[in-house]
């Protein structure tokens, strides 16, 4: 369990997710342009993009954004974004895989690069990190759910392989082939997720002290605010007096 809380939440440390409203809405429209692009429009049809309309709603992306996005898909004008993984190592050898939608990838090479370069970190080839995670299903429930016994029995009878539950709300895990077989009977049992997603689970978790988290959250915070790059996952462990500290 330790250090779980802090990579659940990785992208809404700080309060961001007020301040980056914005950026996320393109990053959600993105994804919905490009699942819509290479399935079906259909979200019904489609289970990439039933995903990303799922999690779009989740965090209140009015539905015309969503419709425009999808639309965008079959205009013929759209832009034609390749999916790039990144990985390497930041400060205190924390393992970094950087998922990005991008129509440069020499741009985006370069930016990555460099955030890794300036924060004391290096850039590895694809394959570098990315085996000591687990690619998994991974879908949140707030609190308000159930409680966790209850989401338990839920997540049992829906075919999950691990389920998590703390004060900030309850994490279902499934295998990267269920997650959509699983997701549709937990929301017929527990209501809609607050997100579901395929993520990069790590099988194990790098310890890191208070000098070292404050440059690898800002080389978190560099590569989040990139255009191009949708989802960062990393196998940090910082412990709770320091990351209250770095908060405040």
């Amino acid at each position: 369990m330790a250090g779980h809380s802090k990579f659940k939440n990785i992208m809404h440390r700080k309060g961001r997710q007020d301040a980056a409203r914005s950026k996320m809405f393109s990053k959600l429209s993105k994804e919905i342009t490009v699942a819509a692009k290479m399935g079906d429009p259909d979200p019904d049809a489609n289970p990439r993009l039933r995903l990303a309309v799922q999690n779009a709603k989740a965090q209140s992306m009015p539905k015309d954004n969503i419709q425009r996005a999808i639309n965008k898909s079959q205009s013929g004008d759209g832009d034609n974004y390749e999916e790039i993984r990144y990985e390497g190592y930041g400060p205190a050898g924390v393992a970094v895989v950087v998922e990005a939608l991008t129509d440069n990838r020499n741009r985006s090479a370069s930016n990555v690069r460099s955030y890794f370069t300036k924060c004391g970190g290096s850039l590895g080839e694809t394959g570098s990190v990315s085996f000591i995670f687990d690619r998994v299903g991974e879908i949140i429930y707030k609190p308000e759910a159930g409680e966790a016994d209850a989401v338990l029995e839920a997540a049992v009878e829906a075919g999950a392989e691990d389920v998590q539950s703390d004060e900030s709300g309850h994490t279902i895990y499934t295998t990267f082939e269920d997650l959509n077989e699983v997701g549709k009977a937990l929301e017929a049992a527990l209501g809609e997720a607050e997100s579901t997603k395929i993520i990069w689970k790590p099988q194990n978790l790098t310890p890191v002290d208070a000098e070292k988290a404050q440059t690898l959250f800002k080389l978190i915070d560099m590569l989040e605010d990139d255009d191009d790059v949708q989802n960062v996952y990393a196998n940090y462990d910082v412990d709770e007096e320091t990351m209250a500290a770095l908060e405040s």
